[in-house]
């Protein structure tokens, strides 16, 4: 089983839940060998390159439509601090696709940053936009920033969605110190942040996510597709082959 895991902060939480949850070694070695930004797992849960993990939501499309997809995400009613616009000429971000959607859906312009560095942005006063907080504004609903996503073995993850939900987390001093250490946020910034996240999916947090989807489709933004990226790789091919024999 092989597990891709977003490495975030706000996955803290769940970190320390999977340390703790009866998997084989296996799975524990490929989930802490296997951890990337959100951009880079989609593309390995679209092309099987992983089975699941926490998926940002525009790539997770496809699983929420053939019901591959659990009620535990990453989700932010309001602000979320680690999704935000800087006031610089418009950029994307590399590291997030939903983020990326979501900016052209609140119709902002400026400089993509999430994840850590976008928290330390924050954390240091400097000026920006928080996406969490415009679209709760627009929509008065929760926005889902990933969701943990399947492509096999569907009892073991939902049933481990359904054990994290459960759960009350409390994240160990040592831990906080090391996070302290790798992200240079304090610590106690770090759990403010945390107390913006939470991660059990229900009414809410689906008709925000429907809404968003709805948004994507209005605007014609396409989502992170495998066909799109072998369609690719076939026209260069084509290309090439193409070019060999007209000499």
């Amino acid at each position: 089983m092989r597990f891709g895991k977003i490495d975030y902060l706000n996955l803290a939480p769940f970190d320390i839940f999977i340390k703790s949850y009866p998997t084989t070694s296996g799975f524990k070695k490929f989930l802490y060998l296997h951890k990337s930004y959100p951009a880079r797992l989609n593309q390995d849960f679209l092309f099987r390159r992983i089975d699941a993990g926490f998926i940002s939501s525009i790539a997770g499309y496809y699983a929420h439509q053939k019901k591959l997809a659990t009620k535990s995400g990453i989700i932010a009613k309001g602000d979320v601090w680690s999704v935000i616009l800087l006031p610089n000429p418009s950029k994307k971000d590399y590291q997030s696709a939903t983020s990326n959607a979501l900016c052209e859906v609140l119709k902002l312009k400026g400089e993509v940053l999430i994840g850590d560095r976008a928290l330390l942005h924050r954390y240091q006063e400097k000026e920006h936009i928080d996406m969490g907080k415009i679209w709760f504004q627009k929509h008065q609903l929760p926005f889902v920033f990933g969701r943990l996503c399947f492509n096999k073995h569907k009892k073991f993850y939902e049933k481990i969605s359904l054990e994290f939900n459960q759960k009350k987390i409390k994240i160990p001093y040592y831990l906080l110190q090391q996070y302290e250490t790798k992200s240079q946020i304090d610590k106690k910034y770090i759990l403010r942040y945390l107390k913006n996240i939470y991660y059990k999916i229900g009414k809410k947090e689906l008709l925000g996510l429907q809404r968003f989807y709805r948004e994507l489709l209005f605007k014609q933004i396409q989502k992170p597709m495998r066909f799109h990226s072998l369609t690719k790789s076939s026209n260069i091919h084509s290309q090439h082959h193409d070019k060999n024999a007209s000499k």
